[in-house]
């Protein structure tokens, strides 16, 4: 809604110039002197296209373990709930590999293997090494905190065998069926220039204001999870927790469109870094709040208890940073395209 008025004075305008080709009637808006820019493969494409891929797999898992929470009462039993996250995020690989391939393929990627088992990989194996940590930390202090081997051998049948099948899966189909270009504009051979701008305009702006707003839609059911998981209390309302959830999506998605929207305006075409930046810095936010929280309702002294709440809360916050950032620019892509799509180009 706040966009309506300025894209209908916009397309005005240009319809305007349009119909009128004899008198100056002004120039073209900012957003649309870069057409030929806006669609260009974003810098890195290989690491951006694994983590929307990984994003998108996050999303799918949160949706499909809420929606589940309705039906099943994962509090009776200790563990059911750890157990539902793992088979669930192997059962939605598939996505992962899909988005994945199927937007490198659309940006001319060509080391679509590459692209795969880094899709595949990269945020299992981050967890893996930081809980590799924490296993060797535990046993330095002979606590029975540790994830035993049996236990870590299951883990990864379960990536080999489900879910990086799945992956390869995924990154077929999507490098096949939706790989082909569908941009509303040709790119230009020649990369436009970007001008300089005041700073509010900068894009570092938008990536450190784009979580204030997604964060503060979670921050109150931030306390009831960290408690429930710090304090060992039974965490009960998961169908609140599905609102919230959708609600993080909706205001995500809104301000981070608003957000590129000045970005574009401003005639700078790095809206893909942009956007998934913006929104996943919501996870800078809640790991700002788990700092806060840990010297304010915790009595964790030492090294190891320290270092055990911390690399959870790190993990927790990724994840939560890579699906913010996966769904900013997921809508922003359509929002671009849309507007785009709806003007006339030489």
């Amino acid at each position: 809604l706040i966009l309506v008025r300025p894209l209908r004075k916009d397309y005005a305008r240009l319809a305007k110039k349009e119909d009128d080709l004899e008198s100056e009637a002004g120039e073209e808006v900012g957003w649309k002197m870069i057409h030929g820019d806006v669609f260009r493969p974003p810098f890195n494409l290989m690491l951006f296209s694994s983590l929307i891929g990984a994003g998108h797999q996050l999303f799918f898992l949160c949706w499909f373990v809420l929606s589940v929470s309705f039906l099943a009462t994962y509090y009776e039993t200790r563990g059911e709930l750890i157990t539902a996250i793992v088979i669930s995020y192997a059962l939605t690989s598939f996505m992962a590999g899909y988005m994945s391939g199927g937007f490198y393929a659309r940006n001319g990627g060509k080391l679509w293997i590459r692209n795969m088992l880094l899709t595949a990989s990269l945020f299992p194996g981050v967890c893996f090494f930081l809980s590799l940590g924490l296993n060797v930390l535990a046993f330095s202090y002979d606590s029975l905190a540790y994830i035993d081997f049996l236990t870590l051998l299951a883990l990864f049948l379960i990536w080999a065998f489900i879910s990086f099948p799945l992956t390869l899966f995924g990154t077929l189909v999507g490098k096949n069926m939706n790989g082909e270009p569908d941009n509303p504009c040709r790119v230009s051979e020649t990369r436009r220039r970007i001008p300089g701008r005041e700073w509010f305009f900068q894009s570092w702006v938008n990536v450190v204001l784009g979580g204030i707003l997604p964060f503060g839609s979670i921050f109150i059911e931030m306390y009831f999870i960290l408690s429930s998981f710090w304090h060992y209390k039974y965490y009960y309302v998961y169908g609140f927790l599905l609102l919230v959830f959708l609600i993080l999506v909706c205001v995500t998605v809104c301000v981070t469109i608003v957000s590129t929207y000045f970005l574009l305006n401003a005639e700078d075409h790095r809206w893909h870094w942009v956007s998934f930046l913006s929104a996943s810095s919501t996870g800078v936010y809640v790991f700002i709040y788990t700092v806060y929280y840990f010297f304010t309702k915790t009595k964790m002294t030492g090294i190891f208890q320290t270092s055990f709440y911390f690399v959870y809360s790190f993990i927790l916050c990724l994840a939560l940073a890579i699906m913010c950032g996966s769904i900013g620019f997921v809508g922003t892509s359509v929002f671009v395209r849309r507007i785009y799509r709806n003007v006339k180009f030489d």
